[in-house]
């Protein structure tokens, strides 16, 4: 996610929705480096000490060098840090933090950003690599890190959903390296591991041969997942129908719709469509155009897709196909995983990858040919 690791004297920012496991990434993290004989103060003013240690030690053995620090006091904070010179400082969360010289409640714009300021200075005058976790709605309305984003060198996101196994980290501002990366994290009882093989694990439970499943590489920083998007297109009877979409851009879907319409002769106007990234994952790159048309497409004519065929691909109002970047990329990844047939836009496309056949397409009714 940081191209490299945490930078010395670094201040970064975890952000993400209460319960999404950010406390239990950082507890890992933070028996990880005590474990390497590196020095670390983890400030709670969330939970008890007594909780705390209770989650350590379901994540594994403590080490001695890992000091617990329950106060919200970023002055007594700073001062601990300044006698122990720790490797790793972690602060959760900086909604509880308070700087006794600012006005405002624990939480509030002022104090957030003076407790900010505060580890900011510790950070960079003792060099010590600090972590603060801030809490966001899905909205990100609270005073926590939308306020932050401009003082600290690094943000990261945790994004997932708490009723699926799979968490992302994304990188999306790092002063000392890429901010495209992202890591995918398991949660058992255990904690959070890391995915190895994330485009199998998105996969595993894809239905076989039904309508409006369909495959498409998203390309995710330096590496491609694989992942299954659907759509289901259903009668209604309502003068309005109905346009829901789950980890896509509503607006891009609603003018996939109107060209599916209008190009292709998709009689979609009394039909609810509902469009989904199955996984917990954000697919908003235009890439995802072609097989989210696909799934549509099969949905509506009750065809499932071929089990082998992966797709890529932006689609114009006129009903062309646009490239798009990184297509090797999504190409080889498409391959590895055993996909025989990959569709992408012909401008670049190439006759084989991998033991893969790449179809290339100029419109999206050359693409739905596939359901004939």
């Amino acid at each position: 996610m940081l191209g490299g690791g945490l930078v010395r004297g670094s201040l970064v920012l975890l952000g993400g929705e209460p319960g999404i496991g950010k406390s239990t990434l950082l507890l890992q993290v933070a028996m990880s480096v005590a474990a390497r004989g590196g020095g670390v103060v983890y400030a709670t003013g969330e939970e008890s000490p007594v909780q705390v240690r209770m989650r350590a030690e379901r994540l594994g053995e403590i080490a001695e060098g890992l000091v617990l620090f329950p106060e919200t006091d970023v002055t007594a904070v700073e001062a601990l840090a300044e006698s122990e010179r720790p490797a790793l400082l972690v602060v959760d969360s900086i909604q509880t933090a308070v700087d006794p010289d600012a006005s405002g409640g624990a939480g509030s714009v002022v104090q957030v950003r003076a407790a900010t300021t505060r580890l900011m200075r510790v950070a960079k005058d003792l060099g010590v690599t600090t972590v603060v976790v801030g809490h966001v709605t899905k909205e990100g309305a609270i005073a926590g890190p939308r306020v932050l984003e401009h003082m600290v060198d690094a943000v990261l996101y945790f994004e997932g959903e708490r009723d699926h196994v799979l968490r992302v980290v994304r990188a999306v501002k790092n002063r000392f390296g890429p901010v495209s990366g992202i890591g995918m994290f398991e949660m058992d009882e255990g904690g959070l591991r890391g995915v190895e093989h994330p485009s199998s694990a998105l996969l595993k439970d894809r239905p076989a041969a039904v309508p409006g499943s369909a495959v498409f590489p998203l390309v995710e920083g330096p590496r491609a997942l694989l992942v299954e998007v659907q759509a289901l297109a259903s009668q209604t009877c309502a003068a309005q129908p109905r346009r829901l979409a789950t980890g896509l851009d509503l607006g891009r879907v609603l003018q996939l719709l109107a060209v599916l319409d209008r190009r292709v002769g998709s009689a979609l106007g009394s039909h609810d469509v509902y469009a989904t990234v199955a996984g917990g994952i954000r697919a908003v790159e235009p890439a995802c155009d072609l097989p989210l048309a696909l799934a549509v497409a099969s949905s509506l004519r009750d065809r499932p897709l071929p089990p082998d065929l992966a797709a890529f691909g932006e689609i114009g109002l006129a009903g062309e196909l646009r490239p798009v970047p990184r297509t090797s990329l999504r190409v080889d990844e498409a391959s590895r995983l055993g996909f025989a047939r990959i569709m992408c836009p012909a401008p670049g496309a190439s006759g084989s990858s991998g033991g893969a056949d790449v179809i290339p397409v100029t419109t999206l009714e050359e693409a739905l040919r596939v359901l004939d």
